[in-house]
């Protein structure tokens, strides 16, 4: 079977049929990820019956790969003794991440289970479950390679044989000095271009690239970005390293958390699974709170028409280009806010920024803001409209475009100084914001502007 093969729901049932050798057989050459692509489209109890007897350590890679609240309804099928030997199978963070969302009674059974067959398995466990789960610590892996610095490049060479099967990468070994500090970086280039009998002292990268275990996933996604790289040690205050994070996992953070990021910019709380896997319930729940919360920012819009429903009657023109003029505060808003969100997002802003964010937002609102009031004013003199009126419109449409920019920008950069994610500035939030200030801006100009043509205005 080529990789491209995949076994179609329909070819399962024949499969499962045929016994445990015949599985390993026809799946030997199959990704994990089309197996698990597989589980997904099927039952769950077909699902844990494959899963049970395919081998632990090709069943280990292809759960790994599935959804969480997938992994946690087969576990409660698949049995403790299998499942304990596909546990001990995975990878040591993705381990962590499993025991941690099975049930209490469960996860102690495992554990009793891995105590026995691998004391130090567990220990590794319990050394990884102590760190945030968002945070470099809850993210690393111990399975990596290290070496001494008094050996020789033959010697590693010996070591990537002896530890690779259960080192998840290898792209680097991570030299120790005697103290057990971490002492430098030997990468696999410069194991292949060196002599057998150079040191590793000699030839390897002393200048290691480094996190805390306490630093948020974010930051470490960005820190690993910079520098380039497929791996990275997690380093403790005295020096000694506590494990890697692989640019896979970091490849899942940012998914994760740009998955979070539009969730939230939607106004919706945002979903531990995908769509189809949300129950209605809790979809409904992740929505409604937020919709209310703009539904009474609407109030707030109609209180201030409200307030100024005297110069709306007595004008009716001021009415129609209300629409107009409100959405170019919103557009610009969110769009500066949707480029503070990613700036702050991938580090290129940061809150010390605000005064040159200002100044620029500021400056690039009265631009665009002049840009739109050009074409504003021209559409209302050629409706026939006094001169007067299109002043109005003129000078609107550039406060309320500099006011869009400046709250889509500040209103992140303030959130973030609080703590708050600012993603939940969402671009709903922003514009109902804009909308209520707008209003009052262009009712508010209308009346010193127009204040002789609205008293003079039928049905004053």
């Amino acid at each position: 079977m080529s990789p491209e093969q995949t076994i179609s729901p329909s070819e399962l049932t024949t499969l499962l049929e045929e016994g445990p050798e015949s599985i390993r057989t026809r799946l030997s050459d199959v990704h994990p990820e089309d197996v698990a692509d597989l589980i997904r489209n099927v039952d769950t109890d077909r699902g844990a019956e494959l899963l049970a007897r395919l081998p632990a350590e090709y069943a280990a890679q292809v759960f790994e790969r599935l959804e969480q609240d997938r992994q946690e309804d087969l576990a409660k099928l698949i049995g403790i003794e299998p499942l304990a030997a596909l546990t001990l199978e995975m990878s040591s963070d993705d381990r962590v991440d499993f025991l941690s969302l099975v049930p209490p009674a469960m996860g102690q059974s495992l554990r009793r289970r891995i105590k026995q067959e691998d004391p130090e398995v567990l220990e590794d466990v319990e050394e990884l479950t102590q760190w945030p789960e968002t945070s470099a610590g809850g993210l690393m892996t111990t399975d990596y390679i290290s070496i001494s610095a008094r050996l020789t490049i033959r010697d590693a060479i010996d070591a990537v044989r002896r530890q690779a099967d259960e080192a998840e990468a290898i792209d680097a070994l991570f030299v120790k000095a005697p103290d057990q500090k971490l002492a430098g970086v030997l990468s696999m280039r410069r194991i292949l271009l060196s002599e057998p009998s150079e040191k590793i002292d000699a030839v390897m990268n002393h200048n290691v690239i480094s996190v805390p275990p306490l630093m948020d996933q974010e930051e470490v996604a960005r820190k690993l970005a910079k520098y380039d790289l497929n791996v990275m040690p997690v380093v403790n205050e005295r020096g000694r390293i506590l494990g890697v994070i692989t640019a896979d996992d970091v490849l899942d953070v940012l998914t994760d958390e740009q998955s979070e990021d539009v969730q939230k910019m939607g106004a919706i709380e945002p979903l531990r699974d995908d769509y189809f896997s949300t129950s209605f319930h809790v979809l409904l729940r992740k929505r409604a709170p937020w919709l209310c919360v703009l539904f009474v920012g609407g109030l707030l819009t109609t209180h201030t028409l409200q307030a100024y429903q005297g110069a709306l009657a007595a004008m009716t023109e001021l009415s129609f280009y209300l629409p107009l003029l409100i959405s170019a505060g919103g557009n610009s808003g969110a769009q500066s806010s949707t480029l503070m969100i990613r700036g702050l997002a991938v580090g290129n802003v940061r809150t010390a920024d605000w005064a040159r964010v200002l100044r620029r937002e500021s400056f690039q609102g009265i631009i665009l803001g002049a840009m739109l009031a050009a074409v504003g004013v021209a559409r209302a003199l050629l409706e026939g409209d006094s001169p007067a009126f299109a002043l109005l419109i003129g000078i609107t449409v550039v406060c309320i475009v500099m006011l869009g920019c400046v709250a889509g920008a500040m209103t992140p950069l303030a959130l973030h100084r609080a703590k708050v994610d600012p993603a939940t500035s969402s671009t709903p939030f922003i514009s109902t914001m804009v909308d209520v200030l707008g209003i009052i801006i262009y009712l508010s100009l209308a009346q010193i502007l127009l204040g002789a043509a609205l008293s003079a205005a039928p049905g004053r």
